[in-house]
């Protein structure tokens, strides 16, 4: 099956507790309300502590420069009880010829880490990215943020190893990036772990 770049922007992903569909540039400021935090930009998102703006107008220009509103499935993660707003979280980096993406630029309101909304998250954007042909999908994070590479552990993702000097920090800093993947052939088992686990948080 040839790979597919298609998350149709009318696409709407439903889980028990989260709901994903496109990020608008009308949803930007209760983005702001649910990621403009220091501690969301603490572990590395973004570019580090240092990407953190306070001001609204700052953050605007920011999240417009750092997510890739032309080459992703740019997505929005609402709570369904609600429908608040909670998070982004992006289907990007595609390599078609080699049946290859990547989820990533994924932050969260701090309220809402510890909660099944990652992993539910993660469960709908993998399950779209290999029903749709893909491969092998990439996860990745600063070498530094523990807790995303942990949590990138817990959905069963394989670590591969750590690529030195990928990019620079918002401070100037080298980042090292530790990199994860899985694969086609891997997915029904962390697929099936991850309802288990969701079932759990359920119960």
């Amino acid at each position: 099956m040839t790979a597919a770049v298609r998350l149709s922007p009318d696409a709407v992903l439903e889980g028990a507790t989260v709901r994903l569909r496109a990020l608008t540039r009308d949803d930007l400021p209760d983005l702001f309300d649910a990621i403009g935090h220091p501690e969301v930009f603490a572990g590395g998102w973004g570019g580090g502590p240092a990407a953190y703006r306070d001001t609204y107008e700052e953050w605007h220009a920011f999240i417009l420069r750092y997510l890739a509103w032309k080459t992703g499935n740019v997505t929005a993660v609402l709570l369904r009880d609600g429908d608040r707003l909670v998070g982004t979280t992006t289907l990007g980096d595609f390599d078609l010829a080699n049946g290859s993406a990547h989820i990533g630029w994924t932050a969260y309101a701090p309220e809402v880490w510890g909660t099944r909304v990652n992993a539910e998250t993660k469960r709908l954007l993998l399950g779209a990215a290999f029903d749709n042909g893909f491969e092998r999908v990439k996860l990745q994070a600063d070498v530094l943020n523990e807790r995303s590479r942990a949590a990138i552990l817990r959905l069963g993702a394989r670590f591969e190893g750590v690529l030195r000097h990928t990019q620079p920090r918002a401070d100037g800093s080298w980042r090292d990036t530790a990199v994860y993947s899985i694969l086609r052939e891997e997915w029904p088992a962390v697929r099936d772990a991850l309802d288990e686990r969701l079932a759990a948080a359920s119960a």
